[in-house]
Order: C-alpha cells, then structure tokens, then sequence
C-alpha cells in the first residue's frame, strides 16, 4: 500500500503533521497584530534636497493623479496622462504597504516554543511523509 503522495512516507506522518503544522501556523498568525498609520494627511515618502525635507503625503499623490485621468480622458492615446495615473496609483499603494507595522503581541516564551514547535516539527513530519523509504527502515 501507497503512502502519502503515493511514497512509502506513511499516511499518519502526513496527517499528523499536516494538523501540528496548521495549528502551529494558526496561533503563529492569529498572534500577530497588524496596524496602519494611512491617512491623507500622513507621509509616504520624504524627499530631501538642498538642506530642506519635503514630505510627500498620500493627498499630494492624488494630484498627479487627477491631471492624469483628466488628460486621459481629454486623449485617451496620451502618454503622459497614462504615465501620471499609473506612477501615481504604484505610489500610492507602495505607501500603503510601507506603512503597514506588524508586531507580535506579548506573551510568555513557553507559548512562542509551543507555536515554534508545532508549526516547524509539523512541517518536518509533513515533508518527511511524501519522501520515499527505504525498504530497510520499513
């Protein structure tokens, strides 16, 4: 009889360490916090020449934007409306993403070795069950 992948793995390694893995993974991601600090008014990016910072915020990114999908309809084939709408939209959600923090909340390092363990040794056991045996550890 065929194992997990059709390996002689074994179909109980496999499910074993599918579960450990998923409930390791789980607690690992429900543990983690994520918080934004996106706004109008916030600052995406900063730009600093000739000894003064200018903060571009996600409001300023919008104004190339508009001029852009007011050129683009005007001429649909203009290049520069094309070029202004879409730089401004890739800006705009690198800023989101750049702004996103994610921390891990508090808790005791007996729960983190619990979460470690699950998640990595069920990825050991799961990977170790789609491996061929050999016929003499069988």
């Amino acid at each position: 009889m065929k194992g997990a992948g059709g390996s002689s793995g074994g179909i109980g390694h496999f499910f074993i360490g599918l579960l450990m893995m998923c409930s390791g993974f789980y607690m690992l991601l429900n543990a983690i916090t994520v918080t934004a600090n996106f706004g109008l008014g916030s600052r995406l990016y900063n730009l600093s020449a000739f000894g003064t910072s200018f903060g571009v915020t996600s409001g300023t990114v919008m104004i190339p934007f508009i001029f852009g999908i007011g050129l683009i309809f005007y001429n649909s084939r203009n290049i520069l409306g094309w070029l202004l709408s879409i730089g401004s939209i890739t800006a705009l959600i690198f800023g989101v993403i750049s702004s996103i923090r994610f921390s891990l909340r508090t808790m005791s390092s007996f729960d983190l070795i619990v979460i470690l363990v699950l998640a990595v040794g069920g990825l050991g056991l799961f990977l170790r069950s789609l491996k061929k045996l050999d016929a003499k550890y069988s």
